[in-house]
C-alpha cells in the first residue's frame, strides 16, 4: 500500500503521523479518517485531488494508524485541537475533509477557529445516535475488541462497489489494530461526550460540504440523515450524495467524490 512519507508532529499526550502531497503553493486540504482506520483511507482519493493543484495533507487521528497510542482523550474537541495545531503547522488556512466519526472533530474545529478553516466536507456525518437493541450492542462490544472482526465488518461498509484494492486495505487495517492501544483508540473514538458536534454545528460560519453515498448501510434513510446534518449547518451547508456508493465514497467511488470536492472547493472557497 503505497502512502507517502510519513511526518510527524509532536504535541502535548502524544505525536502525530502524517503526509503531504501537491504543489507546496497550492490550497491546503488536511483529510481526517473515520475510527479504526488510518490516513492510507485517503490513497485514492489524494492523487485526484494534487492533480487539481491542491496541497493534500491526510493525518493519522490520535491513537490510530502511525500517530502514537495511549492518549487521555479521543473526543471530538481534543482531535479537532490536533487537526488545527497540524493546520497552523503547515500553513493554514485550510479546508477540512472529515470522514464518519471524524466529520465531529472537524465541525468542532471549523466552530472554534474560522480563522484557520476555510470550509469543511463532512462525509457520512451521523446525525442521530444509533439505536441498538441488547444483541446489536453486544456484537458492537465484540467487533471493537477484535482486529479481525473489525476487518469483516469494515468491508460491509462497501455494499455495492469494492474497492480493488479492498483486500489489501483491510489486511493493513487489521495489522495496525493488532498493535498495544489501537482498539482502545478505535472505542475511544465513540465514547459519549458531554457535548454533541450536533450542538456545535450551528457555530460554523465557513461552507460546508456534506457528502453522503446513497448506499451507505450504516443509515436506514442515508439521504434522510444527510439532510439533517445539512438543517443543522444551514445556510452555509449544501449537499452532496454520491449515487450507488457506501459509507466510504472517496475509497469505491473516488472520482465522483474528487468532482464534488474540487466543484465545491471552486465554487465556494475559492471564490
Amino acid at each position: 500500500m503505497s502512502i507517502s512519507e510519513t511526518k510527524f508532529l509532536h504535541l502535548p499526550g502524544g505525536r502525530l503521523a502524517y503526509s503531504v502531497d501537491g504543489p507546496q503553493d497550492g490550497p491546503l486540504v488536511v483529510c481526517a479518517h473515520g475510527m479504526g482506520d488510518t490516513r492510507a483511507a485517503y490513497r485514492h482519493l489524494t492523487p485526484l485531488l494534487t492533480e487539481a493543484g491542491y496541497r493534500v495533507a491526510v493525518v493519522d487521528v490520535r491513537g490510530h494508524g502511525e500517530s502514537s497510542a495511549g492518549w487521555p482523550s479521543y473526543a471530538p474537541e481534543h482531535v479537532a485541537g490536533d487537526l488545527l495545531a497540524l493546520v497552523r503547522h503547515l500553513g493554514g488556512p485550510a479546508v477540512l475533509v472529515g470522514s464518519s466519526s471524524s466529520t465531529a472533530a472537524v465541525t468542532w474545529a471549523a466552530a472554534d477557529s474560522p480563522g484557520d478553516v476555510a470550509g469543511a466536507v463532512l462525509i457520512s456525518p451521523f446525525v442521530r445516535d444509533a439505536q441498538l437493541n441488547f444483541f446489536l450492542r453486544a456484537a458492537q462490544g465484540l467487533v471493537l475488541r477484535s482486529p479481525r472482526l473489525w476487518g469483516v465488518y469494515y468491508r460491509t461498509l462497501f455494499p455495492n462497489v469494492k474497492p480493488a484494492d479492498l483486500g489489501d486495505h483491510v489486511r493493513h487495517l487489521r495489522t495496525v489494530l493488532a498493535e498495544p492501544g489501537r482498539m482502545a483508540a478505535t472505542r475511544g473514538v465513540i465514547e459519549p461526550t458531554e457535548v454533541r458536534w450536533t450542538e456545535r454545528a450551528g457555530d460554523v460560519c465557513r461552507p460546508v460540504l456534506i457528502m453522503m453515498g446513497s448506499r451507505d448501510p450504516d443509515f436506514p434513510d442515508p439521504e434522510e440523515e444527510a439532510r439533517m446534518a445539512v438543517d443543522l449547518m444551514a445556510p452555509v451547508a449544501r449537499l452532496a450524495m454520491i449515487e450507488g456508493s457506501g459509507h466510504y465514497p472517496y475509497q469505491d467511488m473516488p472520482r465522483a467524490t474528487a468532482e464534488a470536492i474540487r466543484e465545491f472547493l471552486l465554487e465556494t472557497v475559492s471564490a
